[in-house]
């Protein structure tokens, strides 16, 4: 491909993010605001209650935002809501669920983990029998989509069982809050978190975490970080509506921005529509070029889509990979240890046009290298 032929806009970005954003969303991000100014402040207090409504926790959590990316307010969550005298159960089906281990490695917190195959899901009678077993375990961290393969872990029964058994349940929904439905009335949790990019498609550099007001007024005295202290940051906000520390205020705007077309897509029913459509469309056109998911459709979220690496000698992932970018569609390697892989987002300001554009670019470079079929099997 020529310089000339080359895309003039943006990459399309098929990955589990930073994702493609409209072009509202960037052109919020042209404005200064100072960090004290009224207008900012207000724009902070929607935002956050805008936030808690969405998982119906109006009266009973509140919402705390935090500069940096998710993994920043995954870690927040896991050394505020885990005291030094605590315990904590990792459910690990993937890479982001063996990342809160490490950080609990790394504030030095106790804890325990229940680990099952990258593509399987999380066993909820299995977390019931391990807490029925230990009862020195205060905690249960879950990952709700696991994007190193797209599975989605069934949090509504899993927040059951850590219900029933007394204990407290701590949700990464990192990649799927705002697409798929999480509610307070389902699932008893003292802390979700979330960003601003991933389905809500605003700009990365903030995170949240949406929380039980009485378990966050709990965590006083448990950070042990300046910075990530949430309880602090909360106070805070509710005290003056001002960020203890520099916000991202650019990130904030453009999020506002992001927050008003979610609602007028449809919020979660209308946004996790979409994503359903661009994932079937996907994952129909990949099959009909041979490639085979990782999961099943019944474990598959509409997030990210795994395909396994085709048998074909002539296929080369490099040259694959940038054989799209060149045509304007940027894709993820895998992050799986079951099997050789790449990845395919479904998320982000993309629709049926743009999944289509993508197969089609697919079939070109396939057809480029010589590689007949995308099957894995030799």
């Amino acid at each position: 491909m020529t310089q000339a032929e080359k895309p003039a806009q943006d990459p399309w970005l098929l990955t589990p993010g930073p994702l493609t954003t409209s072009r509202t969303v960037k052109e919020a991000m042209l404005h200064d605001y100072g960090s004290r100014d009224q207008r900012f402040i207000d724009i902070n207090r929607h935002v956050r209650d805008r936030l808690v409504e969405i998982i119906e926790g109006q009266g009973s959590h509140v919402c705390v935002p935090l500069q940096g990316s998710g993994t920043f307010v995954v870690e927040a969550m896991l050394s505020n809501f885990v005291p030094s005298s605590g315990k904590v159960l990792i459910l690990i089906n993937g890479a982001y669920g063996a990342r809160m281990q490490a950080i609990c490695e790394y504030h030095r917190l106790q804890s325990e983990v229940l680990q099952w195959p990258e593509d399987k899901p999380v066993d909820p009678g299995q977390v019931a029998e391990c807490l029925a077993g230990d009862s020195s375990i205060t905690h249960v961290a879950v990952v709700h989509c696991e994007t190193t393969t797209g599975i989605l872990n069934p949090i509504e029964a899993v927040g059951k069982v850590v219900s029933q058994a007394g204990r407290s349940l701590l949700i990464d929904s990192m990649s799927a809050f705002g697409a798929l439905p999480v509610s307070t009335k389902e699932i008893n949790f003292d802390a979700l978190v979330a960003s601003s990019n991933k389905c809500l498609e605003g700009a990365p550099g903030m995170g949240f975490c949406l929380a039980s007001e009485s378990a966050l007024t709990a965590t006083e005295g448990n950070s042990d970080s300046l910075c990530l202290d949430l309880y602090q940051q909360w106070r805070g906000l509710e005290s003056n509506g001002q960020w203890r520390f520099t916000p991202p205020t650019h990130c904030i705007l453009a999020f506002d921005q992001a927050l008003k077309e979610f609602d007028d897509e449809g919020a979660v029913a209308g946004r996790g529509g979409r994503y359903r459509e661009n994932c079937e469309v996907l994952v129909a056109g990949m099959r009909a070029m041979g490639f085979e998911t990782l999961l099943p459709d019944a474990l598959q979220a509409p997030i990210i889509v795994t395909f396994k690496m085709p048998a074909d000698s002539a296929f080369d992932f490099q040259r694959f990979y940038d054989g799209l970018s060149e045509r304007g569609y940027v894709i993820y390697p895998g992050k799986l240890t079951v099997a050789e892989s790449f990845r395919m987002g479904c998320i982000g300001r993309l629709g049926i046009s743009e999944m289509r554009g993508a197969l089609e670019a697919v079939r070109i470079v396939m057809e480029e290298m010589g590689v007949d079929s995308g099957s894995p099997a030799d």
